[in-house]
């Protein structure tokens, strides 16, 4: 029973086997080229199918791309436009300023034209004022290098001008600043820094009721003691403590002022004020006051005070010194300079009420 079944499916092979050898056997060159040519066909058309729809898929990814980029575009758009209205706002606001500022700069043209003065009264007037700024630096302080300082200003501007209509005015000014030039030079600054030190010197000065004795004096006092015992040096200087409890000196003063511990604030005090007093004599030029109080501190100084000491010594020296010193000057006389400008002012208003037109400084409106 078993035999049969594998000698029918054996059968079967072998007709199959048979049947294709006898199909490929039939089947001519010219079918088989076409066979070949439907499988390429069907190849190629598959394969453009599948290009197809890859191209498909890029365009649909592409298109995507495109929609987000419209739509952040478009945000874009809106907000530019929103910051195009605030802009445009901001340019009215600007706009609406500006023709407020045209209008005050016209108003202030007007009134400018209406109330200014030609440019040459302008300069004569600064001039002027220049002038009596030194004439006043001068008379009150007798400060040279600020007068100085004003009509070399007052020089400077005429020159600016360039008017040979001011020459005359500049030499007349020329004249006086080299009279200025010409003074002796004081010492101000020195003579003052001097006055500080021995402001800052008052406290230290010691009282002439409170002299101590000098170093050589007090050498003096102590005896030689070569070859001398302990006992003895001990004694010895038993002797020497006794003596200095009683101390007798000439001071070469007829009379030593005792001040009591109060009245010595009071009294440095004083002495400073009459330094400061001579500080400001110095500043204004008042020789005679500055002496006096120069010879009020030296005198005060020698009669309270121990010029004995290296303090006093050097109060007493810097004092001489300063009173020796010369601040008072010849000033000269500034006038004409004044005179002249005043005199020609007077000339050139006088002019301009004849007739003679003025000539306004002119302004350019942008």
């Amino acid at each position: 029973m078993s035999d049969k079944p594998d000698s029918e499916s054996n059968g079967q092979d072998a007709s199959r086997k048979t049947s294709m050898a006898d199909l490929f056997a039939r089947i001519s060159l010219t079918q088989l080229t076409l066979i070949v040519l439907v499988v390429i066909f069907v190849w190629q058309w598959l394969d453009g199918h599948r290009a197809i729809n890859a191209m498909r898929e890029d365009l649909a990814k592409k298109i995507a791309e495109m929609d987000g980029a419209a739509k952040a575009n478009a945000i874009l758009i809106a907000q530019n436009q929103d910051e195009v209205r605030a802009m445009s706002g901001r340019v009215a606001t600007l706009e609406t300023y500006y023709d407020q500022a045209q209008n005050q700069r016209a108003a202030l043209e007007a009134l400018y034209n209406n109330l200014s003065v030609s440019r040459d009264e302008t300069a004569l007037a600064d001039v002027e004022q220049l002038l009596l700024i030194a004439g006043q630096q001068l008379q009150l302080s007798g400060n040279v290098k600020a007068a100085l300082i004003a009509m070399e200003s007052a020089d400077n501007r005429l020159q600016r001008m360039d008017r040979p209509a001011f020459n005359g005015l500049r030499k007349s000014i020329g004249q006086d600043i080299d009279k200025l030039r010409a003074l002796p030079r004081v010492d101000v600054s020195g003579i003052n820094l001097k006055i500080n030190r021995l402001l800052s010197a008052v406290d230290e000065l010691p009282l002439v009721d409170r002299h101590r004795p000098s170093e050589n004096a007090t050498e003096q006092t102590k005896p030689a003691m070569v070859n001398e015992s302990a006992w003895q040096k001990w004694a010895h200087a038993i002797w020497l403590e006794v003596k200095q409890l009683v101390r007798i000196e000439n001071t070469n003063l007829t009379q030593i002022a005792l001040l009591p511990p109060n009245q010595e604030f009071f009294l440095r005090e004083n002495l400073k004020m009459r330094l400061i007093s001579a500080r400001l004599a110095l500043l204004s030029r008042d020789e005679e006051s500055f002496r006096q109080e120069l010879k009020t501190a030296r005198l005060w100084t020698a009669r309270y005070f121990d010029v004995k000491s290296p303090e006093g010594a050097h109060m007493m020296d810097e004092l001489d010194k300063l009173a020796e010193a010369s601040i008072n000057i010849e000033l000269p006389d500034i006038g004409g300079s004044l005179q002249a400008v005043r005199t020609y002012r007077l000339s050139h208003e006088s002019a301009v009420d004849s007739g003679t037109p003025r000539s306004l400084p002119k302004k350019t409106v942008r």
